[in-house]
């Protein structure tokens, strides 16, 4: 499954551009509805997995066989699928946000110490009209006699700029109500987004990104001077927040600002100079453009980076491939397939093996 959370907008229109939708009202779930396990859930959880002792290992095993098993509640992938915990069971559907939901409720119905947990940094982004979502991720934490493990739906298909991190339980139900936030404001109903990311800042004001959706929000309501509040809001709570930085040189152009938007400019070009993500971008987009010289000269800062990401040396072997240096690209898999194991790694090993390039010195770059 693939695992994608709708976190930062970016917008790139006129205030109040888009298209004009009569407004929608939705819904607020209170918070305690969002976790509340429905009594049909917590007795099926109870006979089919709480009857017979078990072990913690096993009780976690159990509870993921649970929610993914053909014959239990066979949860399947739906990125748009931000539930409740009992709109979860009952759709079988759920992105990462909704997945981790319903895992922390049943693990601690089973006595888990889990946790939810953030990766910021994914390399994850789609376009909606005139407006860019970049995508957070969201997993869990467990600690079971001492040891910690992460329950993450995405397997080896995201690429993360950093590790997971623990958050709250409040940071946890911002986000819920910020998806939701974001998907009316793609769907052009901003009027009822913004009474869901009122209820994400009720949760969690602290949290740079949503000050930043909230910023794009009622530019789209044409408040232009609010908009630019909450973007210096999310500035203020970091300074690097990239999604504010680039909303703040967006609506400094409109506004005809060149001084303030080439300070902002500046200000994201050294936020993304330090991303290896960004120059991974930047080195397909030149890959795909038929720049092999800067593709791999951006892949190889990305390394630089974040050495331990195998599909970046991939990239960068496919780049010298496309430039003629079969030896450049001969090192690289040798790194890739170093990083990993299992399928992936007899990949590699096999397009190793395609090169008949014997005898490689392994090479970090």
């Amino acid at each position: 499954m693939h695992a994608l959370f709708l976190a930062t907008a970016l917008f790139l229109g006129e205030p109040g551009e888009g298209a004009v939708v009569p407004a929608i009202p939705v819904a607020v779930e209170p918070a305690a509805s969002v976790t509340a396990v429905p009594a049909e859930l917590r007795q099926r959880f109870h006979d089919e997995v709480l009857s017979s002792p078990a072990t913690g290992r096993q009780r976690l095993e159990q509870v993921l066989h649970f929610m993914l098993d053909a014959d239990a509640l066979a949860i399947t992938y739906d990125q748009g699928a931000t539930y409740t915990v009992e709109q979860t069971y009952a759709q079988r559907r759920a992105n990462c946000l909704s997945f981790t939901l319903l895992f922390l409720a049943l693990a601690r119905e089973a006595g888990i110490d889990a946790r939810p947990q953030e990766i910021e940094d994914t390399l994850s982004w789609h376009q909606e009209q005139n407006t860019i979502f970049r995508n957070n991720h969201i997993n869990a934490g467990v600690r079971i006699d001492g040891q910690s493990f992460t329950i993450d739906t995405s397997g080896d298909t995201l690429i993360a700029g950093d590790r997971p991190v623990a958050m709250t339980e409040r940071r946890l139900l911002a986000h819920y109500y910020n998806n939701l936030a974001m998907d009316q404001l793609a769907r052009s109903n901003a009027t009822a987004g913004q009474e869901l990311m009122d209820a994400a800042l009720a949760q969690d004001a602290t949290y740079a990104p949503i000050w930043s959706n909230a910023g794009v929000l009622l530019l789209r309501q044409g408040s232009v001077s609010a908009a630019q509040r909450a973007y210096q809001q999310a500035l203020k709570l970091d300074p690097e927040e990239d999604g504010a930085l680039f909303n703040m040189i967006s609506l400094s152009r409109r506004l005809g600002d060149a001084r303030r938007e080439e300070e902002f400019r500046r200000r994201l070009d050294r936020v993304q100079q330090r991303d290896p993500l960004h120059h991974f971008m930047q080195a397909m987009d030149y890959e795909r453009n038929g720049d092999y010289t800067q593709a791999i000269r951006h892949y190889r800062l990305a390394i630089r980076l974040h050495a331990g990401e195998h599909r970046f040396y991939s990239a960068l072997a496919r780049a010298y491939l496309k430039a003629g240096n079969a030896r450049g690209a001969g090192r690289a898999l040798k790194r890739a397939q170093a990083l990993t194991d299992g399928a992936t790694r007899a990949a590699y090993r096999a397009q190793l093996q395609e090169l008949k390039l014997p005898g490689l010195k392994r090479s970090s770059n």
